[in-house]
């Protein structure tokens, strides 16, 4: 590794996520010495009297919920329609939102998103849906690929111990998401329930050198941001559209340095990003903070013209974007929600850790050197 590579890669290590994001975008400013700030005369009383309240946090039963953002299917080489079969089992479980704050936990297969499926156009996917034996509420599972009714929720639906099998042809290419459909789906959702399905066209996709999959998604907890113990859900928050995190994977800063540092290229790689918004209420303006979006898939439209030369594109709640980047650079990417209070307060941040020479051409943080 050379010595500009070293640095870069400690620069980048040690810089801490929410900071370094938040300064990147230009929205952290210190505040003049004179000046007391919104966060010293409202949000500190708030969070005193509210830790009133909280239980002390709970003993956990999963010590990771983010998915792993390289974990994918690999991409389709093959000429004709198969079956593929896909089994899924709905977990509910207590994990860590952040150190010290325990929440109860709806999953696919524990991870959040739930797994990607991949297929081409044509395939037939041979669905069979388990709820966990531990599990206290019934699940389902609605795919947006899916004809049928409910997307297949109605067929789907299990009590705990129960099991369900699902065939459907995906016949229409794109990238879609699934999720739970339950009467309470915008718990369900909020709590974890959603995932994507890719249904590539039959002649494929372009060979990119890394692929990543990300999901957001808002939960709402009877506590602030932060505060230690254990959150309970709100369904009153809930109604009211106020959550307590927006997240990137289930975890606040999840896939950054600091925590599962798993997205990793090197400088003249490209890369496509899935991403999916669970939701259940807020849009997110998904943006690379020191990159740009070559191409940009709206809705999951992969058989549309994309939209070049991105800097932000807007998805919303139950829906997905393919879009693709390169790394002419070294340094980290930061991949956020542009509304950016989400970022700084509430967790929705992930990290591309981008090594290779520098590359003053294009960026030079010294010129004067």
């Amino acid at each position: 590794m050379s010595q500009d590579t070293s640095t870069t890669r400690r620069n980048l290590l040690k810089s801490g996520a929410a900071a370094t994001a938040v300064a990147a975008a230009g929205c952290q400013t210190a505040a003049p010495e004179d000046r007391v700030t919104v966060t010293e005369v409202d949000t500190q009383p708030m969070a005193e009297t509210a830790q009133q309240s909280l239980d002390p946090a709970k003993q956990t039963d999963a010590d990771r919920v983010a998915a792993d953002p390289t974990d994918i299917p690999d991409p389709i080489d093959r000429d004709e329609p198969k079956t593929i079969e896909v089994e899924m089992t709905t977990q509910e479980m207590t994990a860590e939102i952040e150190e010290g704050v325990t929440f109860d936990y709806m999953s696919f297969d524990g991870q959040i998103p739930g797994p990607m499926v991949r297929s081409r156009v044509g395939d037939t996917i041979d669905l069979t849906l388990t709820n966990d034996e531990s599990n206290a509420m019934a699940h389902n599972v609605d795919f947006h690929a899916c004809y049928g009714p409910g997307g297949g929720a109605e067929a789907t639906n299990v009590a705990p111990g129960e099991s369900a099998r699902l065939r459907f042809q995906v016949r229409y290419p794109g990238y879609f998401i699934y999720h739970c459909a339950v009467p309470n789906m915008d718990y369900h959702i909020s709590a974890g329930m959603f995932g994507s399905i890719l249904v590539e066209p039959e002649d494929g996709l372009p060979e990119v050198d890394h692929e990543f999959y990300l999901g957001q998604h808002e939960v709402y907890t009877d506590g602030d941001t932060g505060q230690e113990g254990h959150h309970k859900y709100d369904f009153g928050a809930q109604a009211r559209e106020e959550p307590t995190y927006v997240l990137i994977n289930g975890e606040k800063y999840a896939i950054t340095p600091d925590k599962y540092a798993e997205m990793n290229v090197e400088t003249g790689d490209t890369a496509r990003m899935f991403f999916v918004v669970g939701g259940p209420n807020y849009d997110s303006s998904f943006h690379p903070i020191g990159n740009v979006w070559d191409e940009v898939y709206p809705q999951g439209a992969i058989q549309s013209d994309p939209h070049r030369n991105v800097q932000t594109t807007p998805v919303k709640p139950g829906s997905c974007v393919m879009a693709t980047m390169h790394f002419p650079v070294p340094g980290g990417v930061k991949i956020v929600d542009h509304a950016l209070s989400r970022v700084a307060r509430k967790g929705a941040l992930a990290v591309i850790a981008a090594e290779g020479e520098e590359n003053p051409d294009i960026f030079d943080p010294e010129p004067d050197a």
